[in-house]
């Protein structure tokens, strides 16, 4: 199984990005399936249903999130409906709209997708993804056996990440970073076998701060006032992702990082 796993989709030129590039890195790649992190994509924070839609009409098949899932009030009651294709970490309370975990189906396979959130320098007070994800895999064990399991971990710090990763080598496929939107080039086959890399990075205006107008970030710098965030309408998009080639035992055989731009 091949899997795409697109970076922070931030905004129109994230969406831009994704519609133009996605056709023929999947056609070329050879890819089975498609996941990207859609928090950003509704101007930057949140999902809207429009926006969610015209994602699943670009050709993604599943969407993980993080801590903007829940900035678009109207979307929250859609992550309850189970046909809606968007995770939200699964490390939040009890009685948190939505749910954290999915068994897509591949073809003739199944394909174990996790989302969950780290916690330094996070002012929610989350349960621990470390023992979380130790309940999740007993139970998805449990269920079906030995199978590919992809994890967003949307973290911070590089130090949880790595860690994260290395705490769950060879338990699952491959562990993801999002969040900080700044591609990672530590791409690596763990020692245990399981995928890994810091962060995958965003799709978004390339002359940006994190996606985000850079005038706008370096005012905020300068003044220390909170400013409202405006993405860019033009100029140049990059596009980072990873493909991951996965067994039907869930050991991922290899991960090659992707930076494209538009």
């Amino acid at each position: 199984m091949k899997i795409l796993f697109i970076g922070d989709i931030v905004g129109k030129p994230g969406r831009l990005a994704v519609k133009e590039l996605l056709p023929k890195i999947v056609k070329d790649k050879g890819i089975d399936f498609v996941i990207g992190n859609g928090e950003n994509l509704a101007h930057g924070k949140g999902i809207t249903e429009s926006t969610y839609q015209e994602m699943i009409e670009a050709g993604i098949d599943y969407l993980t999130s993080g801590n903007h899932v829940w900035s678009k009030k109207e979307f929250v009651p859609f992550l309850d409906d189970k046909s809606v294709k968007v995770l939200r970490p699964a490390n939040y309370p009890p009685g948190v709209p939505g749910r954290g975990v999915e068994i897509a189906e591949v073809g003739t396979q199944k394909l174990g997708i996790i989302n969950l959130m780290g916690r330094t320098f996070f002012p929610q007070d989350l349960d621990c993804p470390f023992r979380k994800l130790d309940s999740i895999l007993e139970e998805l064990r449990n269920d079906y056996g030995d199978i590919p399991i992809v994890i967003d971990f949307h973290a911070e710090a590089s130090s949880e990440k790595r860690a994260f990763g290395f705490y769950n080598d060879g338990r699952v496929s491959a562990v993801l970073g999002t969040h900080t939107h700044i591609q990672t080039s530590d791409e690596q086959m763990l020692p245990k076998g399981s995928a890994y890399i810091s962060d995958v990075g965003m799709v978004g205006a390339k002359d940006s701060v994190l996606g985000v107008e850079k005038e706008i970030i370096i005012k905020k710098f300068l003044t220390q006032m909170l400013i409202h965030h405006e993405i860019p309408e033009g100029g140049k998009a990059e596009f980072g992702a990873v493909v991951l080639e996965v067994n039907r035992k869930g050991k991922a055989k290899r991960i090659e990082r992707i930076r494209k731009f538009v």
